[in-house]
């Protein structure tokens, strides 16, 4: 059994809400998904421009039960960004708003609420037999490289999330992240797979009709990466009488361990569970959890290895570690770890690349319990002045003082950007304090905002 194939099984059940408190059911989403999906060939490339709404959902099911390839993208993704995406993918069609047809060329074959199946001019091209679903990675780093996931990562992963968390039929998930982002997706096919109802909300945390949403059609659970953490707690989430909910998720991000204390001891007050989660979307979602009784007591640890999966620590040598508080970079093995990755069309017929395994490129270390804690990335780290510094950890040493920054640079110059106008000196004198490097080393600048992506990571590209 699997979320897409059988969707009809679940009849008359309400799959979703949207935001103007429409109803479609089981059956309803299996045929609009099924009409679309009849206009495309099978094996075929198809690029969706996706916003948390029905024709989203619908397309993105109908070309998996079509066994055509959807490729995810944000609906807001910026015209040249797209442009490049097609010349790399030479896609057999689009699944778009309306609104965006007219910054690409295409064939109209298909229309659905304001959305709209262009087939382009593009030949055919080979693709494997086991891909199902190409994505972008985090946009952190603004890389365009895509993500080739299989039927089997998919069917694995919304299994094994769904096992963990104890997903059950009567829950009702609301959406707070969009379905482009490998999280956001990986809550609605969790939740499709137990056949539940999915309220579908495009409304952001800081508008009214999401809480009306929530609390009219009583919503269950929804999940969130750090950023959204941070504006629960500005939005005084612990005075809000929320009844429905049963259950919080965090993930796509490291949250600092004392907001993550906060929150598992206020979701304890309050007689709801919380749930640390970490993934990539080259695992095609979640890797590890933190079972919600050790919320508190293991705040900061990412948990363990999900069902089904197997982490162990590596170091520089490739060499396993054995025992406990040594760091190493983490490394998984599961059925949900995808096939690697793509850059173009060419790649899409290459198999699997990673044979079930992947070196996250995080560094962790693994207490005497075996839980994992990730302390850096291998990639964000500089040298100041011959010494190694973590630049997640300076990120970290600034947010102690009360300040919001992002750390970048290189070797011998890093740059720490912040929020705040005012004092400069005295973030570099804490950074160079506790480091017990030169202030030379260190140079403070004022941004507007830290730049995020539509799931609240930060873009470090977009740094000045």
């Amino acid at each position: 059994m699997n979320f897409y194939d059988d969707l009809s099984a679940n009849g008359d059940r309400p799959v979703c809400i949207t935001d103007d408190g429409a109803s479609t059911s089981y059956a309803a989403l299996a045929a609009m998904a099924d009409a679309l999906g009849s206009q495309v060939q099978p094996r075929s490339v198809v690029f969706c421009l996706c916003d948390n709404n029905l024709p989203s959902l619908a397309g993105y099911l109908g070309l998996l039960r079509r066994r055509a390839v959807p490729v995810l993208l944000s609906a807001t993704l910026h015209p040249t960004a797209l442009a490049q995406l097609l010349d790399d993918y030479r896609p057999a069609y689009l699944w778009l708003p309306q609104a965006r047809a007219d910054t690409v060329t295409g064939t109209p074959l298909h229309r659905q609420d304001g959305y709209l199946l262009l087939q382009t001019a593009h030949a055919p091209y080979e693709l494997h037999p086991a891909l199902a679903l190409l994505m972008t990675t985090s946009g952190s780093t603004g890389s365009p490289r895509l993500v080739r996931q299989s039927y089997r990562n998919l069917d694995s992963n919304a299994t094994a999330i769904g096992q963990y968390l104890g997903i059950r039929q009567a829950d009702r998930p609301i959406t707070t992240l969009p379905m482009s982002y490998t999280y956001g997706l990986s809550i609605l096919n969790s939740h499709l797979l137990q056949g539940c109802t999915i309220l579908l909300s495009a409304r952001t945390l800081m508008e009214k009709g999401f809480w009306d949403l929530l609390k009219s059609q009583h919503a269950t659970t929804f999940g969130g990466v750090p950023y959204v953490y941070e504006m629960l707690r500005r939005l005084r989430f612990q005075r809000m009488d929320l009844p429905s909910l049963a259950y919080l998720t965090q993930a796509g991000g490291r949250l600092a361990p004392e907001l993550s204390r906060e929150f598992a001891a206020l979701c304890r007050e309050k007689g709801m569970r919380y749930f640390t989660m970490y993934g990539q979307t080259e695992a095609t979602a979640r890797m590890a959890y933190l079972p919600s009784e050790q919320a508190e007591a293991k705040a900061g640890s990412i948990g363990v290895a999900i069902p089904g999966g197997e982490f162990w620590l590596e170091d520089e040598h490739g060499q396993r570690i054995a025992g406990s508080d040594a760091v190493g970079e983490l490394v998984y093995r599961g059925d949900n770890v995808a096939l690697g990755y793509a850059s173009s069309h060419a790649d899409l017929a290459r198999g699997d690349d990673n044979a079930g395994v992947l070196r996250t490129g995080d560094l962790a270390r693994r207490d005497a319990d075996g839980y994992y804690y990730v302390v850096g990335r291998k990639k964000r780290f500089l040298k100041v002045y011959g010494n190694r510094v973590n630049l997640d950890e300076l990120d970290q040493l600034v947010a102690e003082i009360g300040y919001a920054c992002v750390c970048a640079g290189e070797d011998d110059q890093v740059r720490i950007y912040t929020t705040d106008r005012e004092h400069h000196a005295a973030i570099k004198q804490h950074v160079v304090t506790r480091t017990g490097l030169p202030p030379s080393g260190f140079h403070v600048i004022f941004i507007e905002q830290i730049p995020r992506n539509d799931a609240g990571k930060i873009l470090y590209s977009a740094l000045p």
